[in-house]
């Protein structure tokens, strides 16, 4: 069974789609289960997602990876369904099935014919207050996680490189350990780890179902209540308190040499603000400065002066992604091009980054960014499942329906100084980690005459 899980490696994501298929419809359960249905009536066919609060950002000191490793779990038996039995009805009803895990969620859906949705809410809403698991079970998946950590991180360089520079950059926050889990943590998970991280955050006060596709809202409202509706909700649910991040006050600087790496590069992490409930003018602002920067190989600043015009760097871009609980990353990176060495790449990166805040934003690249995100989120409507994963990310980061909404005419009013006032604060203000990710250096070989 293939399953998805999201690593600390960068990876850009576009904004969270403002547009909907249809219409959106939004209510809570009495059990506390929130709600959002999303219409599209185009095909048969509608996606059901179940996210809970929680990630790896959630787990207790000393137990890294339990939020990933209890996504695998979570298909293993009920007092219902066998171990497997899961996914094979799914797949012996035309559809298919998932599951990830980050910081701040974890997600599970099916994608199947509207007319086997309410088979799906009954699996799910089983597996949720219902799961059996044994040491054996415990046993071989842990050994699967352990393979998977192997396999992803542990045999990629810039995997590794990413963990260690997410370790660098957040000093104090759950965020800087890898989803996946530090290996000699993940080595001690147990079954009671396990089952005390279930039977406190997988219940409907913590979930979000989002049910998207050829599906009309009352006929959902009347299958959540009879599947979901029944469910106890968990008492030691609260507001997430994590450890606060403290003021950073100095630049720090990390190098990892590993002997696999193919293209060695520079990277570099500072933090930034997120989309906060109710106020994402400073998110749009970046999110526009990360997309003018580099968000195109070909017109973006970075690209477009260190690829195409210089032609010392063989890639050049900026990874942002605004929808987390706490404030996340901000990334710039640049791979050059053999024969200019890292110290070079870097004071190419400075360079262009201080021409860029001295000369400002083009106008017409400005507008052009603008249209380019609108069009992205029109595009997106076209996309029922992409379209319930950005409403489920978003809700389970802390906003609100009305947020996700609002969030294309926040882009769109976003001025140039908007923009250039966050480039500012962010690189040329905010301390930050720079990384190198290099080959050992050859050792010299003495001549013995």
């Amino acid at each position: 069974m293939l399953r998805q899980v999201i690593f600390s490696f960068v990876v850009f994501c576009l904004p969270v789609a403002g547009f909907a298929a249809g219409e959106v419809t939004e209510f809570r359960l009495d059990n506390g289960m929130d709600v959002v249905v999303i219409e599209d009536h185009r095909s048969p066919a509608v996606v059901h997602m179940v996210w809970y609060r929680v990630g790896a950002a959630d787990e207790q000191p000393g137990q890294s990876g339990i939020a990933h490793f209890l996504e695998h779990l979570m298909f293993k038996g009920t007092d219902d369904l066998a171990d497997g039995e899961f996914s094979d009805i799914v797949e012996a009803n035309g559809g298919s099935d998932n599951a990830f895990t980050s910081w701040d969620y974890t997600g599970y859906f099916q994608r199947v014919a509207s007319d086997r949705l309410g088979l799906m809410m009954e699996m799910e809403a089983d597996r949720m207050r219902d799961l059996i698991i044994t040491e054996d079970q415990v046993r071989t998946e842990r050994s699967v996680i352990l393979e998977e950590r192997a396999q992803r991180l542990d045999s990629s360089p810039g995997g590794l490189f990413s963990e260690q520079m997410r370790a660098a950059l957040f000093l104090n926050h759950p965020y800087n350990t890898s989803i996946i889990g530090w290996r000699h943590e993940m080595e001690s998970l147990s079954l009671e780890d396990a089952l005390a991280f279930y039977e406190l955050y997988y219940a409907p006060n913590n979930a979000v179902l989002i049910v998207a596709g050829d599906v009309e809202p009352n006929d959902v409202r009347a299958l959540a209540e009879q599947h979901y509706g029944p469910l106890a909700p968990s008492e030691g649910i609260s507001l997430r308190e994590r450890p606060a991040e403290p003021p950073h006050t100095t630049n720090r600087r990390i190098i990892f040499e590993d002997e696999r790496v193919a293209n060695p590069y520079v990277s570099r992490l500072l933090l930034a603000p997120v989309r906060e409930p109710g106020d994402q003018a400073e998110a749009a602002a970046v999110t526009l400065l990360a997309n003018i920067l580099g968000g195109s190989d070909f017109t973006a600043v970075l690209s477009r002066q260190l690829q195409v015009e210089e032609g010392r760097s063989l890639f050049a871009g900026v990874y942002y992604n605004g929808t987390s609980y706490d404030p996340d990353t901000f990334t710039l990176v640049n791979v050059p091009v053999p024969g200019v060495t890292l110290e070079e790449a870097e004071a190419d990166l400075d360079r262009v980054i201080s021409e860029f805040l001295e000369t400002g934003i083009d106008p017409e690249q400005f507008a052009r960014v603008q249209f380019q995100l609108s069009a992205q989120q029109i595009y997106a409507q076209d996309d029922v499942q992409g379209l319930a994963r950005d409403y489920g990310a978003a809700l389970t980061s802390g906003l609100s329906v009305a947020d996700v909404q609002a969030w294309p005419d926040i882009l769109a009013s976003t001025t140039i100084e908007d923009v250039m006032n966050v480039a500012r604060r962010i690189l040329a203000e905010t301390p930050s980690v720079t990384g190198y990710l290099t080959r050992p250096a050859e050792e010299s070989q003495e001549v013995i005459q």
